[in-house]
């Protein structure tokens, strides 16, 4: 097996694999062959991202239980990055150091203290003769670089949220601007929706889509986090009270696919309007979200922490010159958006981005831009991956996990205390390490004075959660 295995989250509790996902039939109009167009000398980018989306909410991606038709083509007819990340962040809100990595290409560590004159992902595509659009959250994104784009527009978050249609208000207005372009330069859109961030309401329609019994819960599913990782109190984690329940956790998921399944609907309306517009054929089309969610996970509500399925990412490339129905196990950051659509297009590649271009793994000329992901969160936790292998550690309680992905990939076994796997752990932190001195992370790995591990369970059962807003 490849030492580089891809994280999917229902594959093997449901006895799902890769390729059965990858081979059903397209169905979706928008994806029929189309009459011959002129093309623009250069490719149109739409750049579409969620926010908190799981990498394991699409259907081509092995998850039986919800429902993205557009989305799942895009798997079909595109290149997908099994084992995307986000590096993590500076802030609770992960959303706002992902949006700024992704489009300053850098990481975490350097992303606040780069000059207004740095170069920026829409600068450099205004640069190779593009015509810049963005339209997205107006909360924990990155305003500065937002001004460069030719074209800038919020949304108002919480009513967005709170309306029943998400993604709607963003397609609607980028189908105004697509149906307005001139076709004389080409496009880069960049869409930052504001979902499916909670609150997650959905009409009734979506909702009756999905049966709370039937959909399984994850297969990491705790009622505690068994131990203090620093953010247990967060507000992310106060959407659902203590102890987790299945029930609660259910109908949680019901709320979060259902959301997405509009969204995916959305997703398709724009893609018919490059259809419609003799635009499509000539247009490159990437999908990923800012960070993943637990949502039940290690009973944990939020993206607070470094396990797969807070930081792991969905990350699809689709159109011309983007082979079909491929994917790839090689390790991937969001911050190798930026580089790699330039060299896509052919526009210059920055000097000192962090991100590196994945335009040599897609076009298949090697098989791997880096062989380590390194993970970390505020002062409270770091992570590395290498393989199969990754070692979480947790400095404020001198606290270590180590899991075997390929073997383990809900993370549900930790190994850090079995003396068999000693020597494995002292190699990760080795590397731990170098990846610090690699990106400018000081954070010290051992606390002299470490905080209490331990949790307390009464607390949080006397805890009150935050109430589910309705529409």
């Amino acid at each position: 097996m490849n030492e580089n295995l891809s994280r999917r989250y229902f594959l093997k509790s449901m006895g799902l694999g890769v390729t059965a996902a990858l081979t059903v039939p397209i169905a979706q109009p928008w994806l029929r062959a189309q009459p011959a167009t002129a093309k623009s000398k250069k490719p149109n980018i739409l750049f579409l991202f969620t926010d908190d989306q799981r990498e394991d909410t699409i259907g081509a991606l092995g998850n039986p239980h919800i429902q993205t038709p557009n989305l799942d083509e895009l798997v079909k007819a595109g290149f997908v990055f099994n084992n995307a990340y986000c590096m993590g962040g500076f802030s609770g809100a992960v959303c706002l150091p992902s949006r700024m990595m992704t489009l300053r290409g850098r990481s975490w560590f350097s992303v606040r203290d780069m000059p207004k004159d740095a170069p920026n992902f829409p600068k450099s595509m205004n640069e190779a003769g593009y015509v810049s659009y963005h339209h997205g959250k107006r909360g924990n994104t990155d305003r500065e670089v937002h001004k460069s784009f030719t074209h800038s527009h919020y949304l108002d978050d919480g009513p967005v949220r709170r309306s029943g249609h998400p993604g709607e208000v963003a397609a609607n207005d980028a189908i105004e601007f697509l149906r307005a372009h001139k076709k004389d330069k080409p496009f880069f859109m960049y869409l930052g929706f504001a979902t499916p961030h909670d609150p997650r309401i959905a009409t009734k329609e979506y909702l009756d889509k999905y049966e709370i019994e039937n959909i399984p819960i994850p297969p990491n599913f705790r009622p505690f986090h068994p131990f203090n990782n620093g953010e247990l109190v967060i507000r992310d984690e106060r959407l659902a009270p203590w102890p987790r329940t299945e029930a609660i956790i259910r109908e949680h998921l019901r709320d979060y696919y259902a959301v997405i399944t509009y969204l995916d609907e959305q997703i398709g309306r724009i893609i018919e309007i490059l259809k419609e517009t003799g635009q499509y054929e000539n247009t490159i089309i990437i999908f990923s979200s800012d960070q993943g969610l637990a949502v039940g996970s290690h009973g944990l509500m939020g993206k607070q922490s470094l396990y797969e399925h807070s930081m792991g990412v969905p990350l699809i490339f689709f159109g011309p010159g983007i082979p079909k129905g491929k994917s790839t196990g090689a390790f991937a950051y969001l911050f190798d958006v930026y580089p790699t659509v330039c060299e896509l297009v052919g526009a210059n590649v920055p000097e000192g981005l962090e991100g590196k271009s994945l335009a040599p793994i897609i076009q298949g000329k090697t098989d791997k831009v880096r062989d380590t992901i390194f993970l970390a969160y505020k002062d409270m936790q770091r992570a590395v991956r290498r393989g199969r292998w990754k070692l979480l550690r947790y400095p404020q309680i001198n606290k270590t996990q180590l899991f075997d992905l390929r073997e383990d990939p809900h993370e549900t076994k930790n190994l850090a205390d079995d003396p068999g796997h000693g020597d494995k752990v002292k190699e990760l932190m080795a590397l731990m390490v170098k990846q610090q001195k690699r990106f400018g992370d000081t954070q010290p790995l051992t606390s002299a004075d470490p905080k209490p591990a331990e949790v307390n369970l009464e607390f949080f059962r006397n805890l009150p959660a935050r109430k589910k807003k309705k529409k």
